[in-house]
C-alpha cells in the first residue's frame, strides 16, 4: 500500500452528501463530500490525488473537528 492521506473534519459540522465511493480516483481539490454547517455548504477537498480507500461517514453523521472522514491511497 502507498503512502496515505487521511482527510479529516476542520470543524463542527453534518455530513450533507458524499461525492466519491471506495475505489475512485481522485484529483486534488476535488470534492470528496459536502459538510454543512450553519446553513452554509463546506466541499472537503484532498491536497493530493489518490484512491479513495476508506469512506468513514455517511450523510446524516455529525462530525467534529479533527474527526476522521475519508482515506485516500496515493496511485
Amino acid at each position: 500500500m502507498g503512502a496515505v492521506e487521511s482527510v479529516r473534519a476542520e470543524m463542527v459540522a453534518g455530513v450533507l452528501r458524499l461525492a466519491v465511493e471506495v475505489g475512485e480516483v481522485v484529483e486534488a481539490g476535488q470534492t470528496l463530500l459536502l459538510l454543512e454547517s450553519m446553513k452554509m455548504e463546506i466541499p472537503v477537498v484532498p491536497e493530493g490525488a489518490g484512491r479513495v480507500a476508506r469512506v468513514v461517514v455517511a450523510p446524516g453523521d455529525v462530525v467534529q473537528e479533527g474527526d476522521l472522514l475519508v482515506v485516500l491511497e496515493a496511485l
